[in-house]
């Protein structure tokens, strides 16, 4: 591969492995860094409100449902820190699912540049949204363990494993990722659809409510969510001291493999019409 670097400017040419960026961690790193910096720039807290929105977002929520509706947790008991932790610990999924899709139809065309750069790698788009997006559940899942710490049941040798969570996620968001920047160049109306189709699978998934709270014969369908598996999972390692469901997991990770890998390649079918239409 020849790289040819100045200032300010890197230029990659060769391509990359459907689902490791081999030869562009570099870049990516730098273009995720400049993205999460950019979010904040000439903010005052800066990259405080990384820290303070989730927090917000998990007031407001707890608010309206433990004291307006009066609700409690399913299965679990009337304390609000309980509630307000299981909440969280599927918002801070969530939010990184609800990052990735809000932006991913616009990748392409939010980089009319580079798309015009025939040697640009354009697939590594993706990488650069998803390392963004998780940096930002980084600093959630932070905050969930200081809280689980404080005034949870405390850490267990189980919280080990809750990044393996969000590995298993990883190509079934980058596939996402692929598919939607890709059909985004073309049609429009995603990206102003995906704002209220992200709200109802907020609610269409176990973020406010534990899987076993729906009836058994509407149980299965809702494990057909992408969300459903990782959310369930960090509520296990964190939250009731279980360990992760490794068999779903594995099962989960290679279907998002073969997922990936499928938008890969329908992502490098379409790529070259972009320049046309961007």
């Amino acid at each position: 591969m020849n790289t040819t670097a100045r200032p300010g400017v890197m230029t990659y040419v060769g391509k990359m492995h459907p689902l490791l960026p081999w030869g562009h961690q570099y870049l990516i790193k730098q273009l995720a860094r400049r993205d999460v910096l950019a979010r904040y720039k000439g903010s005052v807290l800066g990259l405080g409100w990384g820290l303070l929105f989730p927090l917000l977002i998990l007031m407001a929520y707890t608010f309206v449902f433990r004291t307006v509706f009066k609700a409690r947790w399913p299965g679990g008991g009337d304390s609000t820190s309980e509630f307000a932790l299981q909440v969280f610990a599927g918002l801070v999924v969530f939010n990184l699912f609800s990052d990735l899709l809000n932006r991913a139809p616009r990748l392409i065309l939010e980089q009319p540049n580079l798309v015009k750069r025939v040697v640009f790698p354009l697939e590594i788009l993706p990488w650069v949204a998803l390392c963004s997006g998780l940096f930002h559940a980084s600093l959630g899942l932070i905050i969930l363990l200081l809280a689980v710490m404080i005034v949870g049941p405390g850490l267990t040798p189980w919280a080990l494993t809750a990044p393996l969570v969000f590995m298993a996620a990883l190509p079934t968001l980058l596939g996402l990722a692929w598919l939607l920047s890709a059909l985004g160049v073309f049609i429009r109306d995603i990206s102003h659809a995906m704002g209220p189709a992200v709200t109802m699978l907020m609610f269409m998934s176990p973020v406010l409510y534990p899987a076993e709270a729906l009836p058994s014969h509407m149980r299965g369908w809702l494990w057909l969510n992408p969300l459903t598996l990782p959310i369930e999972n960090l509520r296990n390692v964190l939250l009731k001291n279980q360990p992760p469901h490794w068999e779903g997991l594995l099962v989960y990770t290679l279907v998002g493999l073969v997922f990936a890998y499928l938008a890969f390649r329908f992502f490098n079918r379409l790529r070259p019409a972009f320049s046309d239409e961007v």
